[in-house]
């Protein structure tokens, strides 16, 4: 058994296992022939992994740690603004249009008009609601986005004569009109306040309907027949990887309202605030936390510690990974936030959630600019919060009303007055094909924004890095592991002819992981590290008698050490269970990604975590390896260009060839393979892209370097470390010629 590195003797064979030791580190547990089984005799696991304990879902608990200070609030803030807008679909920002609203059938009112209201936010997909202007007074005006939640009929909503004489009884109304139409009501005081107001659809809702409210809010089962490469619609792994939801297209609608709104005249774009409740809540604190051009925000009974939304419209694959609504609220800072809780999962929100948003703000210079208050009511935008909402505005936007600011009755519209379309305004298509039609046009729109930063020098290359790249290492979830975060147990060691073989854990003590991982070290080191990815797992690099596979023992021979690992449902994972078929879901019968992983990384991205964890450790050792190369073939090239387009500098060569694979050949929504927004991003050709300063050296079926590749890799002036091979055979040992000839 290996002693400490202050016990050997220093003739040349102990200094070369002392190089061992110190490329695994000290503390080897055993000296055995076998493989260093991982599992008891009882078959239960000898190590606890986080990733394969239960999954997150919506209900789970999400708290709020606040920074330090400012500068550490930045660095965090700028990170989940970016998560939320690559899970909604808008990373990079949609680029601004010039917005052509329809505004007519304006109704006249006493002290306020409404006018109806309806444009295109991309082709096919409409924005409808209707406007609210003061009458009588100067502007400009404040203005109010209002979207308007899950309530029966949206735009269109009356409680009835009966819900609203038992709210009243109740105190949850004060009148009869306005609790009748509560979504109207808010729309005409803050009108009456000064403000202008527009009051928009959800999607499915009212006027909404050029996607339905069974598709955006009632989706429940795959449909076969809308899911292949070609032919696929909303929720399908198509959608998924382009990163196409519900949120999303909701999201988009809210950030065209707001480029409508700031571009009027009349409106004082220095005080542009929104509400809205549940629903319209998610989408009020998802607006105001990515766009700042919200100045203020009040989002009724949805910010909690507790559950996070359970639409399909609030959730998205990546919305909330490691964060949730609560730290969604903070972004606002040092804007004002105001939040209602009712009887549901924001009745906590005073003990919990609140405290710690005071603390932020109060941090952020502005502890008067947030509130939060539990009112004892059933879910609701009732009046008391109406009125704390009233107060909220009027303090912020100094609209100078004194308080308390009491909603007087009003004359409602009727549906026929609100409704945006007309037999001269015929409404849009709400079908499979005009579904198809919206969201392909979309996709091509995303692709054609992204194909037009394709750099041409190291200016733009730098923009394209940020963009892509910063896609990336969100869907990859994880930061460059500390050197203190990976610490290492080793299960045995080997003598072998030449070389050394290690059986190892590597441990990722920060996130519960843990990675298998085979060392191999050559008796002369050349102080040269290959970590060879294999679709088997680290049992790849072995021959069934245990001997080295011949690419294998040519690295060695060469003095490489070379390092296999057990990504995450890979060869020691599996032998207490078999790796799962599909991938793991949350017990939510609903079939929407989203539900699982909006709080849970993919499969692939985890998978991605093993590979960081084993670079991490190479790199971050006191042997100091002088070069680190990354190989990987079959999937397990996929791996190993999402890991290098994650790390590109901290890999000096980098062998891949994934069998021609691509992402965007993923049709099934539980696909082990799927990886949300990897075709919107360019794929596995957008992953090479990433990879320079690294060597590259990539084997397909053409001769010239992929184009993006090569534009990525000229702009930094590295196109010659790019080498194509296009021989069907032989393919490993020619990775080999390259890795030992570099």
């Amino acid at each position: 058994m290996f002693q400490n590195d202050d016990q050997f003797s220093m003739d040349r064979r102990a200094a070369l296992q002392n190089i061992g030791l110190a490329l695994l580190s000290a503390g080897v547990v055993n000296t055995t022939t076998d493989t260093g089984s991982l599992f008891a005799a009882d078959g239960t696991p000898e190590f606890d992994d986080s990733r394969l304990g239960e999954l997150k879902d919506l209900s789970g608990y999400f708290p709020f740690k606040p920074s330090e200070s400012p500068e550490e609030w930045r660095e965090r803030a700028e990170y989940v603004k970016r998560q939320i807008k690559v899970a909604a679909g808008v990373w990079p920002e949609p680029e601004k249009m010039k917005i052509e609203a329809t505004l007519h059938g304006k109704v006249d009112r006493d002290d306020y008009t409404v006018e109806k209201v309806f444009f295109e936010s991309s082709p096919g997909l409409f924005v409808t609601g209707n406007l609210y202007r003061p009458k009588g007074k100067q502007g400009p005006f404040p203005m109010i986005l209002s979207p308007h939640g899950h309530f029966a009929q949206g735009r269109f909503y009356d409680s009835g004569e009966k819900r609203v004489k038992e709210d009243i009884k109740a105190g949850a109304e004060k009148y009869e009109v306005g609790g009748r139409y509560p979504l109207q009501a808010r729309c005409v005081q803050l009108t009456r306040m000064g403000c202008m107001v527009f009051h928009y659809d959800m999607l499915g809702y009212a006027d909404g309907f050029s996607l339905s409210s069974k598709l955006i809010h009632g989706f429940a089962k795959q449909r076969p027949a809308m899911s292949s490469e070609k032919n696929w619609g909303l929720f399908s792994a198509q959608s998924e990887l382009r990163l196409i939801n519900a949120l999303g297209l909701q999201t988009l609608n809210s950030i065209r309202a707001l480029d409508w709104v700031s571009a009027m005249p009349e409106v004082d774009t220095k005080r542009i605030g929104i509400t809205g409740a549940s629903g319209g809540g998610t989408q009020t604190f998802i607006l105001a936390a990515i766009d700042d051009r919200i100045s203020a925000a009040f989002p009724a009974v949805m910010v909690s510690t507790a559950m996070q939304g359970g639409c399909t419209c609030e959730n998205a694959t990546y919305l909330r990974i490691d964060t949730g609504n609560i730290e969604f609220a903070a972004l606002l800072a040092p804007r004002p936030i105001g939040m209602s809780a009712a009887n549901d999962w924001t009745k906590e929100i005073e003990t919990k959630g609140l405290p710690e948003l005071k603390q932020h703000f109060k941090m952020m210079g502005v502890p008067e600019n947030v509130v939060g208050k539990y009112y004892p009511f059933p879910h609701n935008y009732n009046y008391v919060s109406r009125a704390m909402m009233y107060e909220f505005f009027n303090q912020h936007f100094k609209l100078g009303k004194t308080s308390p600011i009491i909603e007087p009755d009003f004359q409602p519209l009727t549906r026929e007055e609100l409704t945006v379309w007309s037999k001269k305004y015929p409404g849009p298509p709400s079908d499979e094909q005009s579904e198809i039609k919206i969201l392909h046009a979309l996709a091509r729109n995303n692709a054609d924004q992204i194909k037009r930063l394709t750099p041409k020098d190291s200016g733009s290359l730098a923009k394209y890095k940020k963009i892509v790249g910063g896609a990336f290492e969100v869907m990859v979830g994880r930061t460059f592991p500390e050197a203190d975060d990976v610490k290492v147990e080793n299960l045995s060691e080997e003598e072998k002819q030449g070389y050394r073989q290690y059986q190892t854990l590597l441990k990722n003590e920060r996130y519960g992981e843990v990675t298998p991982t085979l060392f191999l070290l050559p008796n002369e080191w050349n102080q040269k590290v290959v970590i060879w990815l294999h679709d088997q797992g680290k049992s790849g690099l072995l021959q069934k008698d245990g001997s080295l596979t011949a690419p294998i023992q040519r690295l060695v021979e060469a003095g490489t050490a070379v390092a296999g690992i057990d990504v995450l449902y890979q060869g020691d994972f599996n032998q207490n269970q078999p790796a799962p078929r599909e991938m793991p879901v949350v017990k939510n019968p609903r079939e929407f990604a989203g539900f699982t992983l909006g709080y849970n990384h993919p499969v692939f991205s985890k998978q991605v975590h093993d590979v960081l964890n084993v670079l991490s450790f190479s790199k971050n050792h006191k042997s100091n390896p002088q070069s680190i190369s990354l190989v990987g073939f079959g999937f397990s090239g996929v791996r190993a260009a999402a890991a290098c387009a994650h790390s590109p500098e901290l890999i000096d060569q980098l062998a891949v060839d994934t069998g021609g694979f691509r992402f965007a050949e993923v049709t099934q929504i539980r696909d082990l393979r799927l990886w949300p927004g990897a075709v919107k991003y360019g794929d596995v050709n957008g992953l090479l892209s990433l990879c320079q300063p690294a060597s590259l050296w990539i084997a397909g079926d053409s001769a010239t370097v992929p184009k993006l590749v090569q534009a990525t890799y000229n702009s930094a002036g590295l196109l010659n470390k790019v080498e194509m091979f296009n021989e069907k055979t032989n393919r490993e040992n020619s990775a080999v010629d390259w890795l030992i000839k570099g």
